[in-house]
């Protein structure tokens, strides 16, 4: 289904009269309410006043905050009395930043260096040059599933030597994902 001129008209007139899109829906056929919800959004039809009332309150509104800036300013002229009813007008939103991640950014920083302890590093080292270097459909739950380089890259692969039974990691590997908390807090005084 396609919005065609005639359908988004119809759309309008139905929504201006104050219909919900369950029962727009229905008129248009081969469409869903939140396909009319997601249409009335983007045509910015949304926010219609309760009771029938049509878009044309909606461009009515729109106008209100140009006076806004003639009731401040009219404090300055000689009536202080107004000055009050403008803190009743409500406080503008300032939209919160979106965090925004890209493709080939770190995921979760693996133990660095410095806390992983010289034995385990070495451990691990030598396992890597032993690793199988299987991809994400060749593991099963018997193999190490430790995840080695940057997921973005080709040169991303997972251990994929025998597990530690009940651990998702081989002996190495487990070493260092699974260190007690005194341990860490010791190598770093």
């Amino acid at each position: 289904m396609s919005w065609t001129d005639d359908r988004v008209e119809i759309l309008k007139k139905m929504w201006g009269e104050g219909k919900s899109a369950s029962q727009i829906a229905k008129e248009l056929g081969g469409v869903t309410r939140n396909a009319v919800i997601g249409k009335v959004h983007r045509l910015g039809l949304s926010n219609r006043s309760g009771g029938g009332g049509s878009t044309k309150p909606a461009a009515k509104e729109k106008p209100a905050p140009k006076a806004k800036p003639a009731a401040a300013e009219a404090p300055k002229s000689a009536e202080p009395a107004s000055k009050p009813a403008a803190p009743a007008t409500p406080a503008k939103v300032i939209p919160r930043p979106k965090l925004v991640v890209t493709a080939g950014q770190p995921l979760p920083p693996q133990p660095s260096a410095n806390e992983i302890s010289p034995e385990a590093l070495a451990s691990v080292r030598e396992v890597e040059k032993k690793a199988k270097k299987l991809t994400v459909m060749q593991l099963t739950e018997r193999t190490c599933k430790w995840p080695v380089g940057d997921p973005a890259t080709d040169d991303f692969w997972f251990c994929g030597l025998p597990v530690q039974p009940g651990k998702p990691y081989c002996e190495a590997h487990v070493g260092v994902a699974f260190q007690p908390m005194s341990a860490r807090r010791d190598r770093r005084r």
